[in-house]
């Protein structure tokens, strides 16, 4: 598939992700409507049949190759009858409370997925094949979303990064060595959070002026967004691009964290051109500047941005510091894997 076509299906799929949410959530506002109030058994058994079937649909979607995997479809009636619960109305709620079978089958289900989540996650932990935080967020997604997970993870990651990491070393792991890239980034980064408070301090008393609750309000906001740009300024430093014993990882503060195996490195340089860099096969990992590496590979690496569907890249650019150590290890590496 070229990029032209992934371009033109990046819509679709991005409308495709996005009609559950919205289907759920016009069925919540149909539930409020007055008409539930004359019947509202009925309004609760069809608000959690366009629940479960528009959650189970979405479930099948995405693995249209292959059937869901049982704890899957568990976790979606789960799920489903989560929603329906504290997303519907008093009146709602006090017919499925005194349906006792549809309540049960509801209780059921979110029992069976919680013990079944926790059985998986205990046997995550047994395995023992991965470092302690990657075994916590696995087991936690057998029980929660997993995209809530990591939601979380990262919040408290870059919460904890921002407030309580002042100092100390780079988070390099066991037989890895970090090659650091934050330092061109620091001072646009330092005007950057200058301007940023400045411009908080400012709206913050011209707002004032006009409501004291609009100034309230947008200056929590304001003192979360300096905390999480303070985060993500500090992830530079404390998370470099690694030399690991099965390859490279390039990292780009809590934004990029791409691991690429040595088996598919085939070159790295150093003299490239710009259509290189801007090619859709090459994913740029560079910050505020010009690249001054780019890695050549022999297959292609997927990267799932948020919005996106995941895309496959066979070239990685980026920048460090000091590239000519890394180059030198990487060739070494390159030269004794061929040997």
């Amino acid at each position: 598939m070229n990029a032209e076509t992934q371009r033109n299906l990046a819509p679709r799929q991005l409308a495709a992700r996005a009609a559950p949410f919205v289907i759920v959530a016009l069925a919540g506002i149909a539930a409020r409507s007055p008409l539930v109030a004359i019947y509202p058994l009925a309004a609760a058994l069809l608000f959690l049949w366009i629940v479960s079937d528009t959650m189970m649909l979405a479930l099948i979607a995405r693995a249209p190759k292959r059937r869901p995997a049982r704890h899957a479809v568990l976790g979606t009636l789960a799920g489903a009858s989560i929603t329906v619960w504290f997303g519907s109305p008093a009146a709602l709620r006090q017919a499925l409370s005194a349906t006792p079978p549809i309540t049960a089958m509801m209780l059921i289900a979110v029992l069976g997925h919680v013990a079944w989540g926790t059985l998986r996650a205990g046997r995550i932990f047994r395995a023992g094949e991965t470092t302690t935080g990657d075994r916590w967020l696995a087991a936690a997604s057998e029980v929660l979303p997993p995209m809530l997970v990591r939601l979380a993870a990262a919040e408290l990651t870059i919460l904890h990064m921002a407030l309580f990491r002042w100092g100390g070393p780079a988070d390099v792991p066991a037989n890895c060595r970090g090659f650091s890239y934050h330092k061109h980034l620091t001072p646009m980064c330092a005007t950057l959070l200058i301007l940023s408070g400045i411009e908080v301090a400012v709206y913050h008393l011209l707002v004032g002026h006009w409501s004291r609750t609009a100034a309230l309000v947008m200056f929590v906001l304001s003192d979360l967004g300096l905390v999480y740009l303070v985060g993500l300024i500090k992830s530079f430093r404390f998370r470099p691009v690694l030399l690991t014993p099965d390859g490279v990882c390039v990292r780009a503060g809590i934004l990029i964290n791409q691991p690429i195996p040595l088996d598919l490195i085939v070159d790295v340089e150093t003299g490239f051109s710009g259509e290189a860099v801007r090619d859709p096969a090459t994913l740029n990992a560079a910050l505020l500047a010009w690249p001054n590496i780019l890695l050549k590979l022999n297959g292609s690496v997927g990267r799932r941005s948020l919005l996106k569907r995941k895309r496959a890249f066979r070239n990685i650019a980026f920048r460090l510091d000091d590239p000519e150590p890394f180059i030198r290890l990487l060739r070494w590496r390159l030269g004794q894997r061929a040997s």
